[in-house]
This record gives C-alpha cells, structure tokens and sequence, in this order.
C-alpha cells in the first residue's frame, strides 16, 4: 500500500516524472468548469472522474514510453477547509475526498504496475496561490493543514508535497503536519517574474529557513508555477541550497501571475523551448530529480521535457542526503 514512503526514488538518486497543470488541462482543453479552480468535486461525479483518468492516463502512457516512474498527484490543492466551505463541503466531506483522491490514484498506478509510481497527497496554500494573504504563523498552519495530511496517511499516500507556497511560515507548517501523521514532504515554492516568493523573501532565504526551523525535515524542495525565465538567475549563487532543490514543476507560459490571472485563453507557450530550459535548470540544479509541469503544460510538454533531459539525467551527479 505504501511502497515508497520510506524509500522515496526521487529523493535517493532515481529520476520520475509528474503531470503538468491539472486545472488549466481540465478547463482549457476539457471545458469543465472548475469553480475557484478547484478540480477534488470531480472525484465525486462519475464524468468527473472519467475526466481525471484521462488526464492521468497521458501522464502514465509518457512515463511507460520513456521508461520512468512517476509521481501521482492527488486532485486535491483545493480540497483544504477554506476553499472547501466556499463550494458547500463540510469538513468530513473534505476528509473523505482527500481519502478518496489518494485511492483514485493508487488505483490508477495498479492498473499499470510496470511503471513506478508514488502516490502524493497534494496541499495548497490556505488563500491564493500567487499572493500571501492573511498570513498564519507556522503551529497555524501545522493544524489547519492537518485535515489533509491525516487523510492522506489513512489513505496509504506515500508522501505529501506542499505546491504553490507563497511565504515560509505556511510551509513549515505542512512540514511539522507532515511529521505527525508520519509522511515524508516536499516543499514547493512559487516565485514572481524576479525569482522571490510573493512574500518578498528570496528563494535562497526561503529554503534554508525552512531547513533551519525544521531540522532539514522536508525530503527536498520544489520551485513551481513560474516560468524558469523568472527563476533561472536567481540559481547562479550555488551552495548547498540548490542541492536542496530536487523537483521543478514550471508554467508554459511566461506572463506573471498577475497577467496569468487576467488572461482568458490558454498560454501554452512552445514545449520545446520549455523542454531547452529545464535542461540549462540541470546545470546549475545537479540534483533534479523530478521534473513535471504546472499551469499551461500538458503531456506534450512533459513528453518534451522527459526526452531532451534524458542525456543531462544520466550524467549527472546525485548528491543524496
């Protein structure tokens, strides 16, 4: 049931693809619409779910072609109790969708045992993905996160992953809920068109308080929904930060968030110029591990992303904790 989750290949040398961006595909290319763009509802209607099994199906059929495992996100980075309550779900509802999201994915995964996958509960931030808000202190947060990370280790998840973290104090958080239901965690940060997080804080900052406040609990860190034009300068001061970064997750396009939340068409961007980009990412990052997409990307930017990084995979140095 849990066959990684003290083992996890992405954080001990193996390299394993995600999906790309779940709710621009589902909206963008599947016309579903997704209120507050929140796609756990469609765990709980049949369409939906057939819907969620195409999009994962892509996913999987990319990683058997280029012979990777693959990490299996749960459709849950808005299923937390604020986003929740603004669709009408009570709190037990959402406990028993997050439930339900891990075990629609390890379905998945069984149906195709020859691929590698590990199942990922995945949390988002309280508020808005591209700005702070109303900030929590991080024992805040570690309880108000709790509701997901208790339901993804009932569940049998392997791991959890924070996406789309805006300041430190929420993702130290997640990190402490993480700890007390016993699940490995990953934390991913996203930036602004300068390389900082929205709160202001630098990339660099942000990474090594987390580390420092939580004793280096996360399994590795994730930088996603930016393009990597917005983040690639701030990586040339190396150090043992960077090593602490294993997973890219980048946007197709490269507008700010900003003009990403104004815009009323897809800006998919060119896969093969993305693709060149992640492999400049893997010489000044020689620990990537786990490479994917976020909003704007689909399979065929994965598949790009998959075949021009396999040369620069292979040949890189793993620096294992």
């Amino acid at each position: 049931m849990t066959a990684y989750r003290h083992n996890l290949p992405q954080a001990s040398g193996e390299t394993l693809l995600t999906d790309g961006g779940l709710e621009t595909t589902l909206i963008f290319h599947e016309g579903i619409d997704l209120p507050d763009f929140a796609a756990f509802p469609l765990l709980d209607d049949e369409d939906g779910r057939a819907a969620l099994t195409r999009y994962y199906r892509a996913y999987q059929d990319v990683a058997a072609e280029h012979g990777v495992g693959i990490v299996l996100d749960t459709a849950t980075w808005r299923a937390n109790a604020d986003w929740g309550t603004r669709l009408g779900w009570t709190r037990e509802q959402l406990s028993e969708v997050n439930v339900a999201a891990v075990r629609f994915v390890r379905d998945l995964a069984a149906e195709r045992p020859e691929t590698p996958a590990v199942i990922n509960g995945a949390i988002g931030p309280r508020g808005d993905g591209y700005v702070v808000g109303s900030a929590m202190t991080a024992e805040e947060a570690e309880h108000y996160h709790l509701l997901q990370a208790r339901a993804f280790a009932a569940a049998g998840a392997d791991m959890i992953t924070s996406v789309t973290m805006t300041y430190v104090d929420e993702a130290i958080g997640i990190v402490e809920a993480a700890r007390s239901v016993g699940l490995p965690v990953a934390i991913g940060f996203t930036v602004e068109t300068d390389g900082r997080l929205p709160s202001g804080q630098t990339l660099r900052d942000a990474i090594e308080e987390v580390d420092a406040r939580t004793g280096s609990a996360p399994a590795y860190f994730m930088i996603n929904c930016a393009h990597p034009s917005h983040f690639a300068d701030v990586l040339g001061e190396a150090g043992p930060w960077t090593h602490r970064i294993k997973a890219i997750r980048a946007n197709a396009s490269r507008m700010s968030h900003a003009e990403l939340d104004e815009a009323e068409e897809l800006d998919r961007g060119d896969p093969v110029e993305l693709a060149d980009d992640y492999v400049d990412l893997f010489a000044t990052l020689p620990d990537i591990r786990l490479v994917g997409g976020c909003c704007g990307t689909d399979h065929e930017h994965v598949a790009a992303i998959s075949a021009a990084t396999a040369d620069a995979r292979s040949t890189t140095e793993v620096s294992v904790r």
